[in-house]
């Protein structure tokens, strides 16, 4: 049986907050007949706080969990996030020094350090090292923290990491095809790599959708246009709170923005919401996978809403906005998924950070019930086609058992 290791620092255990594709993947690579251990970390990124490393050892899992010791942060962008990171780093190498015998390493990059942490351990073992790219850094940084002369020196540590990483891998999982060629953008590598999405299971999306059917309550000719994910700097939220105000002004009492989620803006934009009175924009806060899937399914249409300079791709809350089966408002830059919503048809692209364009675009669609509906049974075809994890994952065990083999 070959001996695996998920190295990520970001996932969620039971009871936690957070995203969920490694926690599959250990299931799902279990399931496929490899010894798996995950190997994370004490701190929880989406709880910022140290996990209880005790009560997870009297849980229940398929797979071994390992934890590397963290100091941890309170911002998701400062230096003290890059000390914790670098502290992770380090222990992650002592614990593959001392408890490894791996056959195979698969880690997430970003963290940049951490992920060079295990590709430098791979490599003096002459054992395969897979990265698995889900977003990059630091050029999602440069978002919060743009200052001519001191950025580019402040981020070019982990700007050198990630090359260094890339110049590591024995194969490649992008999160999208923007992030599973990006290793190959400076350097030539001859070996394999496929995208495969973030993802969901389509069948706990729809049961949580179920569960919480009674939970999540919609009144007679509401019309709801949500979004679902982090009220950051990269998202557009905004651009949304006016966009209800300026439909409120047309006439559409009906229409009401449901925002959720949490992050470092959400109580700035409650204010603006508040100070201006737009009643039609509901911040719903945190919701629970399984609430969070019932709201999406209430909904009309769903809004993957991103300022202009965000260089995200093709996002976590994708699959779960595409296995809704509604009409998106699609205003992420990223060529890859403009072109997506165009070719597969289950959605409108529009420019970002324009009140009136959103506001048309709503409008547009509120008034088309038929491209609606056309438009969502469309998006739902594509999510079991290409996002429902069971299927999808398929690509990652065929490109470790390859590896494994040689």
């Amino acid at each position: 049986m070959k001996k695996i290791a998920v190295i990520t620092m970001g996932v969620r255990l039971n009871g936690e907050k957070g995203y969920t594709r490694f926690r599959y993947l250990c299931d799902f690579l279990t399931d496929a007949g490899y010894q798996v251990d995950l190997i994370t970390t004490t701190f929880q990124h989406w709880e910022k706080a140290q996990r209880d490393i005790e009560k997870i050892k009297n849980e229940d899992y398929k797979f071994g969990i390992k934890f590397i010791y963290e100091p941890g942060y309170k911002k998701n962008v400062d230096l003290k996030r890059i000390q914790s990171h670098k502290t992770a780093a380090k222990n992650l190498t002592e614990l593959l020094e001392k408890e490894g015998g791996y056959d195979l390493l698969y880690a997430e990059i970003p963290p940049n350090d951490v992920a060079l942490a295990a590709a430098e351990y791979a490599k003096r073992k002459g054992i395969p090292f897979v990265a698995d790219v889900n977003d990059l850094w630091p050029e999602a940084m440069r978002m919060v923290l743009d200052i001519p002369v001191i950025s580019p020196i402040l981020f070019y540590p982990l700007q050198r990491d990630a090359e260094k990483v890339y110049s590591l891998v024995s194969g490649v999982i992008g999160t999208s095809d923007e992030y599973r060629d990006r290793p190959f953008q400076n350097q030539s590598r001859s070996v394999p790599k496929a995208t495969v999405y973030v993802g969901n299971e389509i069948a706990v999306f729809d049961k949580g959708a179920q569960d919480n059917d009674e939970v999540v309550v919609k009144l007679d000719g509401e019309f709801w246009v949500t979004y679902a994910g982090t009220i950051g700097t990269s998202y557009d939220i905004r651009t949304m709170v006016l966009a209800g105000e300026e439909l409120a002004k047309r006439g559409h009492k009906d229409i009401h923005i449901k925002i959720l989620g949490g992050g470092p803006m959400k109580e700035e934009l409650e204010m603006l919401a508040n100070d201006r009175q737009i009643y039609n924009v509901e911040f719903v806060g945190y919701a629970p996978y399984d609430k969070m899937a019932a709201y999406l399914k209430k909904s009309d249409i769903l809004v993957n809403s991103f300022v202009r300079k965000a260089p995200q791709s093709i996002v976590t809350k994708i699959g779960d906005y595409l296995a809704a089966g509604k009409a998106m408002i699609n205003t992420c830059m990223s060529p890859e998924f403009r072109n997506k919503v165009e070719k597969d048809g289950f959605g409108i692209n529009i420019e970002p950070e324009d009140v009136n364009i959103l506001a048309d675009a709503i409008e547009q669609l509120y008034e088309n019930e038929d491209q609606r509906l056309e438009m969502g049974k469309k998006a739902r075809q594509i999510a079991e086609e290409q996002f429902d994890r069971p299927k999808a994952y398929r690509k990652i065990e065929e490109l470790i058992r390859g590896l494994v083999k040689k």
